[in-house]
């Protein structure tokens, strides 16, 4: 990636995705650049959740994914998280990316259901390998899905 886009306010008429952060590579840690949105209901100031989106491909992301989302509690169950998916793929689009890789830990269901509904392709559930971050965390497993960019 060559820079960021002035990608700073995407909507689907819904919901807004309003950039709060774009995050420079860190060549040696193996990150990718990031931007970081907050989600408001549209045309509101307030948050409702958050959505990343990591650009480019690496060992990283193939376990951590390109695309991470939290909602908060009292807006969880209004498919949130699937429609701000859906507009930050444009993101994506915009950086020449092909494919969206989305991860989550086998028991999270929600975020399961979440990547069902998009659409995407489950691949399987991988083992993070010992000298992942996640693994140092404590986390052994992901849930794999990829979404092909047309």
């Amino acid at each position: 990636m060559s820079e960021f886009k002035e990608l700073d306010l995407l909507t689907d008429g819904e919901i807004d995705l309003r950039i709060e952060e774009k995050i420079p590579p860190d060549e040696k840690k193996g990150y990718v650049p990031v931007y970081r949105y907050r989600i408001t209901l549209h045309d509101s100031e307030n948050s409702i959740g958050i959505i990343v989106i990591r650009i480019g491909y690496n060992e990283n992301l193939y376990y951590g994914g390109n695309i991470g989302y939290f909602i908060n509690e009292e807006y969880r169950g209004n498919n949130y998280a699937l429609k701000a998916c859906k507009i930050i793929k444009d993101v994506a689009v915009a950086h020449g990316m092909n494919k969206i890789i989305i991860t989550c830990n086998p028991d999270n269901i929600s975020s399961r259901k979440t990547c069902e509904k998009i659409g995407l392709e489950f691949k399987g559930i991988v083992s993070l390998p010992p000298h992942n971050e996640m693994y140092q965390r404590g986390e052994r497993q992901k849930c794999l899905y990829e979404w092909i960019l047309e």
